[in-house]
């Protein structure tokens, strides 16, 4: 890395997002999902806006930009956080986070609406060992045990997220002329929205007095939420978009050894066999078929940081368009234009 103490940014962005099943898990002893949802959320946008007020950033008044927000806010936080927490009361926080692991993929699988590039063979093949773990997880020749509704409500989440992922590729990169923070601040807010319009489902109880799921909360949204964009931004800012998606690796295993230590929650050997499968089958998306040069690696760094500082990039790795295609061409191409937004914009807009 360019800066050594990145490596400590990394490790701590690691866990705080790796650990964020685990706070769901404890919350949920004081609060019912809503409320953590909406709780994470309104420290998060506070957190998040009294970073942009301190860098002097000011949120946009443009309309059309608002209803993008609004869209990546329902798929991005909103709808996910809620059904994280509506999972979590029946499921381990460590499989939890080893579904969110699968995000990667349902982001390559949407991004067929998206794309025009040619798709490797390692990728396409990544695709699909990556869902073969995930049928590894389930298990559905033992009698589907692992497919209850809370099972499904976490990976529905993961599957919002990748909505979410190649939304915000589509509608909110390069062309707004707002800093990342600036954006996320105002994605927060609009999913602050969301959250109160979700309450009545099963957020107007009284809230427990336990002070261990309250702490839970509250450093789930001030420092889960909150600083953890931040800190994000700051890694991409100094060492690009590739270095600072190594941490989707580390949260799976982080969940699980937190699940393990701390609740004694255990995932048998096919689970952490799929979750390993899972992995080897994202890093397989994200392989290019040929090294890029020096340059080219420069130019892509260089790229992120521009985006960071709020001035337009214009990408120069793209391949010239493309003629008429075959169906079967058509999906590969499709397949790797998901896969680049996975690598190169979720880890620029993170929602975990």
């Amino acid at each position: 890395m360019n800066n050594p103490t990145n490596y400590v940014r990394l490790g701590v962005l690691a866990l705080l997002w790796g650990s964020s099943f685990l706070l769901i898990k404890l919350a949920l002893e004081a609060l019912s999902p809503t409320q953590i949802a909406l709780t994470r959320i309104v420290l998060g946008a506070a957190v998040l806006i009294a970073l942009c007020t301190l860098r002097g950033l000011r949120l946009s008044n443009d309309r059309k930009l608002w209803r993008h927000i609004a869209v990546a806010a329902l798929f991005g936080s909103a709808l996910p956080w809620v059904l994280f927490g509506l999972g979590e009361q029946t499921v381990d926080s460590g499989l939890t986070g080893v579904l969110n692991a699968t995000t990667p993929l349902w982001t390559v699988l949407f991004g067929l609406f998206a794309g025009r590039e040619a798709m490797p063979p390692a990728r396409l093949g990544g695709l699909l060992l990556g869902f073969f773990g995930v049928v590894l997880i389930f298990a559905p020749w033992q009698g589907g045990s692992l497919l209850g509704w809370g099972v499904l409500a976490c990976l529905g989440a993961a599957v919002s997220y990748g909505i979410g992922y190649v939304y915000i590729g589509r509608n909110l990169t390069g062309n707004h002329g707002l800093p990342p923070l600036t954006l996320a601040a105002m994605q927060m807010i609009a999913a602050t929205g969301y959250a109160l319009l979700a309450l009545p489902l099963d957020g107007l109880r009284p809230v427990s007095w336990d002070p261990l799921a309250l702490l839970a909360v509250a450093v789930l949204g001030i420092f889960g939420t909150g600083l953890a964009f931040a800190i994000n931004y700051r890694i991409i800012g100094e060492e690009g978009a590739t270095t600072a998606s190594t941490v989707a690796y580390l949260m799976p295993i982080v969940s699980v050894l937190l699940g393990w230590l701390l609740l004694g929650e255990e995932l048998g050997l096919r689970v952490l066999l799929g979750m390993a499968i899972v992995l080897l089958g994202v890093a397989l998306t994200r392989r290019t078929t040929t090294p890029k040069p020096v340059a080219g690696s420069e130019i892509e760094e260089d790229e992120m940081s521009n985006q960071l500082r709020s001035e337009p990039t214009t990408r120069t790795d793209e391949l010239p368009p493309i003629g008429p295609l075959s169906a079967w061409a058509r999906f590969r191409l499709a397949l790797l234009r998901g896969s680049q937004l996975y690598a190169e914009l979720a880890t620029n807009h993170p929602m975990k």
